[in-house]
């Protein structure tokens, strides 16, 4: 795959029926897309364009298995930058846009990047797609924009309850995104989804947070004493839900993704100390920190019903395959450790 940086001028793109410009292409969820999209089972008519800052070596990493010189350019830019965005979204068809600042810990200690890269940088390129006349712009967002509710699962109709400044620039993305439909009939599609885990996240991600530092000997750190509830949902039937929206979705439909496996944070991380043979000794709880949310679940009846989404991956089987992941590529995520301190992308 090769590599270019931002202000590379006719940067040389590939050319297929259906061009793609993949923004975060080298982030957890993003890459597994790409890859999905570039493997021996994807669509024979694409050719993708990731955009990434790519801010730490790590992310390069997951880019490995895509390696695909004749339909993959990987270009290293800002999504905020204007003359590159602008560049970038004349030569495609189609963005499917992850790129985004996630670490939610961190927003609460200070929102301006998050403000900047999930709304400045989500305005930045829309606007570009509506100069351009983009075919189609697939915005990917998170439960979190819903907040926490006590009870039952938040429908794509629920009023946006953000309670960290992560969810809230998340929310706003959404909202701008919307709004180019409703104003400037571009082709927008939103998908929120649950809580994903997976081979290449983020170490700051809880299930490789408790795995990662079982295998190390570490205490297991416990947010609010493990009573938040998440559903759960593996990182292989998100992008296949994704793709499912890029392909068969409406414009200006909001589409929720679920994993249908509720589980607390005690919960699972049972699960997964039994996977790595060790006893509750090791677990830390810890008073909740300020951002996170007590229970979120969401209702994918729409695209259930109307795509026919359903997930393949269950809990007991994803967790089990993490651990051993996880357990197998210590030469990944090791040197990553101290980036993790702050979260990463």
């Amino acid at each position: 795959m090769p590599l270019h940086v931002a202000r590379t001028v006719q940067l040389p793109l590939p050319s297929a029926p259906s061009r793609i410009l993949v923004t975060g292409g080298a982030g957890f969820v993003g890459s597994h897309y790409l890859h999905m999209l570039l493997g021996s089972h994807g669509p024979p008519d694409v050719a993708v364009t990731v955009l990434d800052r790519l801010t730490h070596p790590g992310l390069r990493a997951r880019l490995y298995e895509a390696r695909d010189a004749e339909r993959c350019v990987l270009v290293r830019g800002d999504i905020c930058d204007p003359e590159l965005v602008g560049e970038l979204v004349s030569r495609h068809d189609q963005v499917v846009h992850f790129a985004a600042e996630s670490r939610v810990d961190c927003s609460g200690r200070g929102a301006d990047g998050f403000v900047r890269t999930n709304v400045l940088g989500t305005h930045t390129l829309l606007e570009a797609a509506v100069r351009q006349r983009l075919r189609t712009f697939i915005h990917i967002s998170t439960d979190v924009v819903y907040g926490s509710i006590r009870a039952g699962s938040s429908p794509e109709t629920a009023p946006l309850r953000p309670n960290s400044p992560y969810a809230a620039s998340k929310a706003a993305s959404d909202l701008i995104a919307l709004a180019h439909h409703r104003t400037h009939a571009l082709d927008v599609r939103v998908t929120r989804c649950s809580a994903t885990y997976g081979p290449y996240q983020s170490l700051k991600g809880t299930v490789p947070l408790v795995i990662t530092r079982l295998l190390q000997g570490r205490p297991v750190p416990m947010q609010g004493y493990g009573h938040g509830v998440r559903d759960w949902i593996h990182v292989d039937d998100h992008v296949r839900a994704i793709e499912l929206v890029r392909t068969r979705g409406r414009p200006g439909e909001v589409y929720n993704i679920g994993g249908r496996q509720e589980l607390s944070v005690s919960e699972l991380t049972g699960i997964l100390l039994r996977e790595c043979g060790l006893q509750w000794q090791r677990v830390e709880s810890l008073d909740d920190c300020q951002g996170h949310d007590g229970r979120f679940s969401v209702d994918f009846t729409k695209i259930r019903t109307q795509l026919g989404y359903a997930p393949l991956k269950d809990l007991a089987t994803g967790l089990a395959e993490a651990v051993d992941w996880y357990r197998t590529h210590r030469s990944w995520w090791e040197p990553l450790l101290q980036q993790a301190e702050c979260g990463a992308a």
